[in-house]
């Protein structure tokens, strides 16, 4: 199952033996590490990404869930790793836009206070006490949650909302005066505007989703060739 993993610890050299352990685990074929990184709590609240690695490319990481996530924690998800990289939010990022859970990220933000520490990671694992057992060994306090569990009827419930209350702008427009028209019709407008910016950051989520998902469709085609490539060879000719 694929889950958004964060570990917090209180030291940032618990954090890097921490991600050390899951290339571990992944080596062991025990789980798959799709993007990880090791961000900082800094005293302002802010959030600094101090490492990141994985198949999805550095400056597209602000448009998948682990880089929405890191925004939450204290963002922007680029802070810390300096221009050259071209990471940026674009937007403000909140638990709408995120399409994350909020409680999920309310536990993260409590344990991770300033000065702290946490390994933020996209896993595939078939169990929880592999990664769970390495993790506590090391002082880490792990918080996990299954992708599928992650929102993704906040766009349709904004836009339902939305479209309800121009329905009913458009059934007073209908009935009103001739000067009462033109005021509703501009918050008709308006609506129709906010509308189609939905969908639009809507199209943009999803084509990130959907280059997210062909980036670690090609790192598992190629750890799975990796892995066939070093498997020892079985011997097919007659016995000595």
């Amino acid at each position: 199952m694929d889950r958004l993993l964060v570990v917090v610890f209180d030291a940032e050299s618990k954090a890097y033996e921490a991600k050390k352990a899951l290339h571990e685990l992944d080596k062991e074929d025990v789980i798959t590490v799709f993007d990880q990184a090791v961000v900082a709590r800094n005293a302002d609240g802010s959030a600094a990404v101090r490492q990141i690695e994985g198949p999805t490319p550095v400056r597209t990481l602000a448009g998948t869930v682990l880089g929405a996530l890191i925004g939450l924690l204290g963002g922007p998800v680029g802070a810390g790793l300096g221009a050259a990289v071209g990471i940026a939010a674009g937007t403000a990022l909140d638990v709408s836009n995120a399409q994350i859970c909020e409680d999920f990220v309310e536990d993260v933000r409590e344990k991770l206070t300033p000065e702290k520490f946490a390994l933020v990671a996209e896993i595939s694992e078939d169990s929880t006490t592999p990664v769970d057992t390495r993790m506590e060994a090391l002082g880490g306090t792990v918080y996990r949650r299954a992708l599928k569990e992650v929102r993704r009827t906040v766009h349709d419930d904004n836009v339902a909302a939305m479209k309800a209350d121009r329905a009913q702008l458009t059934a007073e427009r209908a009935k009103a005066r001739a000067d009462r028209k033109v005021k509703l019709q501009e918050k008709i407008d308006e609506l129709d505007s906010k509308i189609a910016a939905r969908h639009e950051r809507a199209r943009q989520r999803r084509e990130a989703g959907e280059a997210q998902e062909k980036a670690k469709a090609e790192f598992l085609k190629a750890r799975a060739a990796v892995m066939k490539a070093n498997a020892p060879k079985k011997h097919v000719g007659p016995p000595a």
